[in-house]
């Protein structure tokens, strides 16, 4: 790996055997303030799933008056990844089971 100073990209879109994009696969809207919008994204690209995001109903312009899009955003991902990023978005935090690590 090399060091630098400019920012590295997340994952790499993923392609098929005939070296094709694999195609975009619908995730998820999500609504709320941005803090809720990067907990998602970063939650994806923590798990090495690529992303590509859409600001329905003027989200990008609301995005650069506001700072986060206040319609939302809508989140794909290639198709192959859909179940493994439902997956992630939606698993529940439990409580105590990393108290013993922070223990020890």
């Amino acid at each position: 790996m090399k060091w630098s100073f400019k920012k590295t990209e997340g994952a790499k879109w993923p392609k098929d055997e005939n070296g094709e994009p694999i195609a975009p696969a619908y995730l998820k809207h999500i609504s709320g303030g941005p803090l809720d919008l990067e907990v998602a994204l970063n939650l994806l690209e923590a798990y090495g799933i690529p992303h590509v995001s859409e600001y329905p109903n003027n989200g990008q312009f609301g995005k650069l008056i506001f700072g986060h899009p206040p319609s939302g955003m809508e989140i794909f991902i290639p198709e192959t990844m859909l179940e493994d990023a439902q997956n992630i978005l939606s698993a529940e935090v439990v409580e105590g089971e990393n108290e013993e690590l922070m223990e020890e």
